[in-house]
């Protein structure tokens, strides 16, 4: 196998007691938090201590000022085991970053630190009922009355919903302007108007908080507009490859995951007097596997390596980002059929595992939007060759 050689040690000692800590607060409760569908705010808070959340904030809002890979780690350690339940990457990897990249620094030091300490939650309320991908085309809206801002609209798939505490919601300050007219603002969960609707009832994920979030007559006041008016959509696209890195990882990780847990169960199990590993058609699957998997592992490990260095182009995001998450629903189905019946029981991780790789081609931008990304792409290029 190749050798990963982004991490160093310290990554590797981080590792180990984020492993650690999964093991002991999160694996033996995950069953019953995906049939209460959230996950304990206690959880929240023990991550804090810990130092798993947000580790790249810097010192003085209250992190630890680590480079990203600290964050993937975390993200890779709750994944490998399994545990999709709580929504650490939407919080650290989303809503963290949008408030230290375009907040002012009251809007820091006001959310940052809890947001750190795991004392606030985080949410990113952009998905609107008939506003998926076309961000632009979102309807709820932000109308000026005094010195005040006046919201009104409807966020629908909203994870962290039911526990947010600090929300980056998208609004329309302007209706006529497309994507000049979005602004986004930075919405306390204890703001009156904002109203919490159902805990939505998924195909997977069943233990994270999956909402539908309402906005009747809810007033902010100018300081709690993240970034300039009109500017909102702008900001968005900025942060779309870190997203869809995010997503790729994930996905890479889960599909090694499900593979290994495949190996291990077919050695195993016999079936016509020999494992049913064994077997040539379960060898052919799982090398065939293996070897999409290894290279998507290079691929992602470089897209985090540009990312870095600030070099991650949106295309190569977008390529990463289908291709790993296509991979991660081929393994899941694959490695389920394996498992005869028993991969059909929902105790057994490669059904939980199969259920929640589905939503992975649809967010962060569905795979039919990274097409158009790379065709798009495509087509400059032969321009350009003319």
């Amino acid at each position: 196998m190749i050798e990963r050689s982004l991490f160093r040690e310290e990554h590797e000692i981080f590792r180990e007691s984020v492993r650690k800590f999964v093991e002991r607060e999160i694996v033996p409760y995950h069953a019953q938090w995906e049939r209460d569908g959230i996950v304990p705010r206690e959880v929240w808070r023990k991550a804090g201590e810990q130092g798993m959340l947000c580790c790249t904030v810097p010192e003085e809002y209250g992190g630890l000022g680590l480079d990203y890979l600290f964050d993937v780690v975390v993200f890779e350690e709750l994944w490998r085991a399994g545990a999709s339940g709580p929504g650490f990457l939407i919080h650290t990897d989303l809503v963290a970053t949008y408030i230290l990249s375009f907040g002012t620094e009251a809007q820091k030091k006001k959310f940052l630190p809890k947001m750190v300490s795991g004392e606030w939650i985080g949410s990113l309320g952009m998905t609107e009922p008939h506003a998926g991908s076309d961000l632009k085309a979102i309807k709820t809206r932000a109308v000026r009355d005094g010195n005040e801002f006046l919201i009104n609209g409807q966020k629908v798939f909203i994870s962290n919903g039911q526990l947010c505490d600090v929300l980056v919601l998208a609004t329309k300050t302007d209706s006529d302007a497309g994507a000049k007219g979005v602004t986004l603002f930075l919405v306390e969960g204890d703001r009156p108007g904002f109203r919490r609707g159902k805990n939505l009832d998924k195909l997977g994920m069943h233990a994270q908080d999956t909402s539908e979030l309402f906005f009747d007559n809810m007033r902010l006041p100018p300081e709690n507009m993240l970034g300039e008016e009109g500017k909102g959509f702008a900001l968005m696209m900025t942060k779309l490859s870190q997203e869809r890195l995010a997503q790729a990882v994930r996905s890479a990780t889960v599909a090694e995951t499900v593979i290994q847990w495949t190996v291990d169960y077919t050695m195993d199990r016999q079936a016509f007097g020999k494992s049913i590993f064994d077997q040539q058609n379960t060898q052919f699957k799982l090398a065939e596997l293996q070897a999409h998997a290894t290279a998507m592992r290079v691929f992602t490990d470089k897209c985090i390596e540009l990312f870095m260095a600030g070099k991650l182009d949106p295309v190569d995001a977008a390529m990463a980002k289908m291709l790993t998450t296509e991979l991660h629903c081929r393994a899941a189905d694959e490695c389920l059929q394996l498992f005869g019946g028993w991969g059909y029981m929902w105790e057994m991780p490669i059904a939980r595992a199969y259920a929640d790789a589905r939503i992975t081609k649809i967010a962060g931008g569905s795979i039919e939007i990274m097409k158009l990304i790379i065709a798009r792409q495509m087509a400059d290029d032969a321009r350009r060759r003319r």
